[in-house]
């Protein structure tokens, strides 16, 4: 289907190209932002010369954080009981000393002896499981200790978990 173009269609295209006027181009852009240059310095001084205080976000209150303060204990080659009195032990004397983390390297169990032996729960007699068990269930170690958490593989991975202890308010 062909459609003739219409008189109306020709006298709205000859307006268009008789039309003379500047259509905006990235030149007269630029041109409209140069004419005032001493806008943006006018906007800076004021800036400057403002009596408010903007707050500086590389300066933080220190009250908030308090120092990363790390120990770290290894209990390879304890037996469940040895590991348990230690662990008990370094917790307590890290709380007092106000220590904010605690690297706990348990070993993954892989070398165990108890593993051999069917009388001995596989999960129950591996240090990696029983000790953080231990804490979990000790009265005195909860109030201390925020939360423990799987260690990276920087710190022992697998095995080894993180303590963070709350802060200690008699210091």
């Amino acid at each position: 289907m062909i459609k003739k173009i219409t008189d109306k269609d020709k006298e709205d295209w000859e307006n268009f190209l008789n039309n003379k006027k500047k259509t905006i181009s990235k030149n007269s852009l630029k041109k409209k932002n140069i004419e005032n240059p001493d806008k943006d310095k006018q906007a800076w001084e004021s800036f400057l010369n403002n009596k408010e205080k903007i707050l500086n976000k590389d300066f933080i209150d220190k009250k908030i954080i308090r120092a990363e303060n790390i120990k770290k204990i290894d209990l390879h080659g304890y037996t469940i009981e040895e590991a348990n009195t230690a662990i008990e032990q370094f917790i307590q004397k890290s709380f007092d000393e106000n220590v904010t983390k605690i690297i706990v390297i348990t070993g993954k169990g892989l070398r165990s002896k108890n593993v051999e032996n069917p009388y001995l729960s596989k999960d129950l007699s591996i240090l990696k499981y029983s000790v953080p068990e231990f804490i979990e269930n000790n009265q005195s170690l909860s109030k201390v200790i925020i939360e423990t958490t799987d260690a990276k593989i920087e710190d022992g991975g697998g095995g080894a978990f993180y303590i963070y202890l709350k802060r200690n308010r008699n210091i």
